[in-house]
């Protein structure tokens, strides 16, 4: 049953907990895109990992499902949504694991990741799922903002075709050409904090990586992928000290359920 939480920024957050609420925290964050209702292979993983012990969480990103939300969604009121979401998984007293959540990201959700525990959100750990932050700084800068400027200009199918411009052709023809293409579009306006995070990260890691970052973090990707995706996950291992990275059983940008709740489960049990 869906339950609701709010953010600081007055952001209402709908969210499937599952688990006793006793063993530690994990909160998944999607990339752009996914939402609860359509994304059954992050909810079996959910459930697969709250039936070894673990209290799991997913939760609608900011303007999708059920988290209904108007105006600009930027970086700084999803990061809100992911700190409001951090808590309804730790308890309202903050008694599993300290108040502290494992964050495990997919695709642009790793970067978004990345930036809460930089901004000192309580994590415990990062599981970050193929996270597309293979390209140069100045090529994401120049996507993102683009993306933003044409989303601030009201053109928004222009702002998702430029969104998924790097992406396989195959992905954009087949959207496209999918009757679900209209609400793929109005969905563009929710993946600001995409695009913003990945900007950010991309620089980050041409710069001085992530020294801030003292939990351990996973980067993972399938054992059939993109070729950017391993090159993705070793930029992240060398950016954060003491970080790993893990080929696990997956495919086409999506993990299989019960390896990735393997991994999820042996990491929480590993943590301090």
């Amino acid at each position: 049953m869906t339950e609701f939480t709010q953010s600081s920024t007055g952001d209402t957050v709908a969210y499937d907990r599952y688990g006793d609420g006793s063993g530690r925290a994990i909160v998944f964050i999607a990339g752009a895109g996914p939402y609860r209702a359509g994304d059954p292979v992050t909810t079996e993983t959910a459930q697969l990992a709250a039936a070894e012990g673990l209290t799991t969480l997913v939760f609608d990103r900011l303007g999708r499902g059920e988290s209904v939300a108007e105006g600009v969604l930027d970086l700084d009121r999803e990061l809100e949504a992911v700190r409001a979401a951090i808590a309804a998984a730790t308890g309202a007293d903050g008694s599993s694991d300290d108040g502290r959540a494992v964050l495990v990201g997919h695709s642009s959700g790793c970067s978004i990741a990345l930036a809460a525990t930089v901004r000192g959100l309580p994590v415990s750990g990062l599981v970050l799922w193929e996270a597309p932050l293979s390209e140069s700084a100045a090529d994401t800068a120049e996507w993102s903002d683009g993306f933003e400027a044409l989303l601030d200009a009201g053109e928004d199918e222009r702002a998702k075709e430029h969104y998924m411009r790097d992406m396989p052709p195959e992905f954009l023809a087949g959207a496209k050409a999918s009757p679900a293409w209209p609400a793929i579009v109005a969905n563009a306006r929710t993946e600001r904090a995409d695009g913003q995070s990945m900007k950010w990260a991309n620089a980050a890691l041409e710069g001085e990586g992530f020294p801030g970052i003292d939990v351990p973090v996973l980067a993972v990707y399938g054992t059939q992928t993109f070729p950017q995706m391993p090159l993705a996950a070793a930029r992240i291992a060398s950016a954060v000290p003491g970080a790993q990275e893990k080929a696990v059983e997956g495919a086409m940008h999506s993990w299989q359920p019960a390896a990735m709740a393997a991994e999820l489960v042996a990491f929480a049990r590993a943590l301090r």
